[in-house]
């Protein structure tokens, strides 16, 4: 079996697994309990929140645990501009967003807040000049995120941080779920305020997450109860999935350097395999360092990106279309047509994305069965242009043929 689909998820860590099952039998307790089991559970709590603030180069007091990557980026977006509304009642953002920001946003709006979304260029990047040029006296928040997780392509969240760090008022929230584990993070060299994150990205146990706070930000709470997590997000700890997160975190980061060069590797190999094939599209940056190191994203024109994934999938090969949280949708990627990618090419897009486990043999052997799937599934130039007109058809229409 190939798993090339790191960005939808990550396998567990056996050593995460360990810690997980070790803790759910031994330290069950609340760690709001006065007794033991709960003063022993909280203890991991504790250690839990020292290891993951390490992994950032932050304070133990500006980790909040959540249960993943979408309530942490609810958390950041809706509790910042909720929370300093009375200050300004603009929101910038940008057009390649997670689900769990872009639609945040499209909520906000439905609240009365007036929301700028930021375009890219044609490799996926925000220009920083755009974010200065959309500030006005009532913007309140920023979030663009490190690294879009369709593309790959990193975003200028440290210019934008040296931008926004003439604004004191102004918040500014990075979605760092893709970059944790494959590129250095370091809330404070962004200046960054508000970074969220997702354990099952970077090896660790699905259901779990972080946000990083910067410390003596307020936040408006989503969720009202016994005031855990600094009153900011109530509800007993899960403190075996906080353990596991914290371990697959410290992992993330011992000898990250080395994996990276790795992966960068695995990834242009993948790229120059895929840049040779007739009718495919590779997306983003030609430039590597303007691109993460662990997923290349593509169209193959004139082929229905499903039909390749199940034929992948036979030879147990496994990538993915778009994002998975996208997945489902038959619609052009909202990412790629922001891009200026035409919709046919839009709505053909897969996303391979790897680990530091995978080797370049494993890429040539990802590569070769692609063409072989595309030799064999070949359509006729009368085919590839009905197919292609499909796209609009369905998009006009609502329906599909």
């Amino acid at each position: 079996m190939l798993y090339l689909d790191y960005c939808a998820t990550t396998p567990p860590r056996s050593e995460v697994i360990a810690a997980v099952t070790e803790c759910m039998n031994s330290y069950y307790g609340n760690p709001s309990s006065l007794y033991r089991l709960g003063v022993e559970a909280e203890k991991l709590l504790i250690r839990a929140r020292e290891v993951v603030s390490a992994a950032l180069s932050a304070n133990p007091k500006e980790i909040l645990f959540t249960s993943g990557g979408t309530e942490s980026n609810n958390m950041a977006v809706k509790g910042a501009a909720m929370a300093f509304r009375s200050r300004g009642n603009h929101l910038i953002t940008t057009a390649i967003e997670h689900p769990s920001v872009y639609e945040a946003f499209r909520q906000l709006e439905q609240e009365g807040f007036r929301v700028t979304y930021l375009p890219v260029d044609a490799t996926g990047a925000v220009r920083v000049e755009d974010l200065a040029a959309a500030l006005t006296k009532e913007t309140t928040l920023v979030s663009i995120m490190a690294v879009n997780n369709e593309t790959g392509r990193i975003q200028p969240v440290e210019e934008a941080g040296r931008l926004l760090k003439q604004y004191p008022r102004i918040v500014f929230h990075v979605d760092g779920v893709q970059a944790f584990g494959k590129l250095p993070v370091a809330p404070a060299k962004w200046n960054a305020d508000l970074v969220s994150f997702s354990a099952h990205k970077f090896r660790g146990p699905k259901g779990v997450g972080m946000l990083y706070k910067r410390q003596g930000l307020q936040l408006y709470p989503l969720l009202a109860g016994g005031g855990q997590e600094q009153g900011l997000r109530s509800g007993t700890e899960n403190v075996p999935l906080i353990v596991g997160m914290a371990k697959a975190a410290r992992l993330a980061v011992e000898g990250l350097a080395g994996r990276t060069a790795h992966m960068y590797r695995l990834r242009e190999t993948l790229v120059r395999r895929l840049a040779a094939m007739d009718g495919v599209v590779v997306h983003g940056s030609p430039r590597m360092e303007e691109m993460a190191p662990h997923v290349v994203q593509f169209s193959c024109l004139g082929y229905r990106p499903e039909t390749l994934v199940h034929s992948l999938e036979e030879k147990e090969i496994y990538i993915s279309t778009r994002s998975a949280c996208s997945s489902g949708d038959s619609r052009p990627s909202r990412v790629l047509l922001a891009m200026g990618l035409p919709e046919a090419e839009a709505a053909a897009g897969l996303r391979i994305s790897f680990s530091e486990n995978e080797t370049i043999e494993d890429m040539e052997r990802a590569a070769d069965e692609l063409e072989r799937v595309l030799r064999k599934l070949a359509p006729s130039p009368g085919q590839a242009n009905a197919y292609d007109a499909s796209f609009s058809d369905e998009k006009l229409l609502g329906g599909s043929k």
